[in-house]
């Protein structure tokens, strides 16, 4: 068995004797520790200081990297500002669906909304024409009760206008007597003379020209008449009455007789 040593208090001569060298040791590792990193020191300026030569001192290279750090630094700031940069749109950017709107149609101009007025064309007045148009024929040219009848009866109500058969000059308005009544007899200027018997009322006067399908008066039943109606006749040559239903016929007009 191994005796226990025994305890020596650290006070005592022997404790501090040891104590002493330990010290001492520690300290003089310090100082070596120290030295050689102050000649590491040393030695890195140095390597840096060959490297960089006689032309290029070592604060070319704090130089060359601040240069580059600028760089960098210009760098990002200038991908910053490009992204932040608005990008153009397209020339022909092609809208969505739900974004087109249609687009307004244009105004109108004035001459597109003034359409021009289509022309009045009026026939021309045919060089004869119906007396009394739509009138019933209540009697025609020919004998009749044992004397001629030498005209037509057209019959419509009392006072119906009536009108001139063609163009020509008034001779007589007024009374004719031999139960004509009121009548207007009508030069045509060809030889033929038209008769306009038992008006109401006479519109025309003596030496009037008149165009044909003028009012020259009003159907009436004066003179010898049992009812109102237009008695007409055509003389060739003044009182030689003819038949006037082939005779305008001839020209374009159906009497109906």
């Amino acid at each position: 068995m191994q005796e226990d040593s025994p305890v020596q208090n650290e006070n005592t001569p022997d404790a501090l004797h040891t104590e002493q060298p330990q010290r001492a040791g520690r300290r003089n590792r310090l100082i070596v520790l120290s030295a050689a990193a102050l000649v590491a020191l040393g030695l890195g300026g140095v390597a840096v200081a060959t490297t960089g030569g006689t032309d290029h001192p070592a604060p070319a290279a704090v130089s060359l990297d601040a240069q580059a750090r600028a760089e960098g630094a210009s760098r990002a700031d200038r991908s910053v500002r490009e992204s932040s940069t608005p990008v153009a749109p397209s020339l022909s950017p092609t809208p969505s669906p739900s974004t087109v709107t249609a687009s307004p149609a244009p105004a109108k101009t004035a001459a597109a909304k003034a359409k021009p007025k289509p022309k009045k064309t009026t026939r021309p007045t045919p060089a004869w024409v119906d007396p009394m148009p739509g009138a019933a024929v209540t009697s025609c040219y020919g004998q009749r009760w044992g004397t001629l009848h030498a005209g037509i009866d057209l019959a419509l109500p009392s006072g119906t206008p009536i009108h001139a058969a063609a163009a020509g000059t008034v001779t007589q308005a007024g009374d004719a007597s031999d139960g004509y009544g009121n009548s207007v007899f009508i030069d045509h200027g060809n030889g033929y003379l038209t008769h306009y018997a038992h008006q109401s009322r006479i519109a025309v006067t003596v030496g009037q020209a008149v165009k044909a399908g003028q009012v020259i008066g009003y159907e009436g039943a004066t003179g010898d008449a049992t009812g109102p109606h237009l008695h007409f006749e055509v003389h060739q040559g003044m009182w030689n009455q003819i038949d006037p239903a082939p005779f305008m016929r001839a020209r374009g007009v159906d009497l109906g007789c």
